[in-house]
């Protein structure tokens, strides 16, 4: 199901061009527009998903998808040997600003830490 006002959603519907570097019938995966690294890409399901705790363990199957994605991006994009960092932001707090689940592959260069 799509949110017809969601950025997200009308990225995964092409109804917005991206930058895109995966697609299966579950995901979306394109390069982000504000990178925070060398590779940012973000990798989102089809349907529309608010966050992370809107989840429930019927989205067991599609969590375990997005992340498999982003591995395999990851590996794509040259990024397993020296390593990538994965995120999801959930809430306000947690730095979250589109409301459609979403998970960073950042790499490219040394990531400190803490993120933020």
């Amino acid at each position: 199901m799509r949110d017809p006002s969601c950025l997200f959603c009308k990225i995964a519907a092409r109804e917005i061009p991206a930058a895109i570097v995966h697609e299966d019938e579950r995901l979306v995966a394109f390069r982000d527009i504000g990178p925070h690294a060398p590779v940012h890409v973000l990798v989102v399901p089809r349907d529309h998903v608010a966050s992370l705790d809107a989840t429930d363990e019927g989205d067991q199957g599609l969590l375990g998808a997005l992340l498999s994605a982003a591995r395999e991006i990851a590996r794509a994009e040259g990024l397993s040997e020296d390593g990538y960092r994965t995120v999801i932001n959930t809430g306000a707090d947690g730095g979250q600003t589109v409301h459609h689940l979403h998970v960073h592959v950042l790499g490219g260069r040394s990531l400190g830490w803490p993120p933020g």
